[in-house]
């Protein structure tokens, strides 16, 4: 994977992770939490989304069962693991780094 899929993916994972550590959620809502939170400067899509879920599911960052929705439907429930409460440590520290010196730059004239 090319260095920007790589920050791409961490993103989206630093998103996931910060949506979840306030209330366990199904897809729909961690997306509409991102859109919200940004005031709709984000948008996570369906197609990035659950396999991002997947893979964060496998690391065990996150923890997933079937549950009822408020509406009646099935869906993937998703719970912040000890691990991925590390991981979202570790995510916010670097990004607040990155978003440091990108601020430093544009400021710089």
């Amino acid at each position: 994977m090319s260095k920007r899929g790589e920050n791409l993916q961490g993103a989206l994972e630093l998103l996931v992770l910060s949506s979840l550590e306030h209330e366990p959620n199904h897809g729909f809502g961690i997306t509409s939490y991102i859109g919200e939170a940004s005031e709709g400067l984000l948008r996570v899509e369906e197609g990035s989304l659950y396999p991002a879920l997947h893979r964060m599911e496998k690391a065990r960052l996150i923890s997933g069962s079937w549950s009822v929705t408020t509406n009646g439907r099935r869906a993937r429930v998703y719970r912040l693991t000890e691990a991925g409460k590390t991981r979202l440590s570790e995510a916010r520290d670097s990004w607040k780094s990155v978003a440091k010196g990108v601020k430093k730059v544009l400021k710089y004239n």
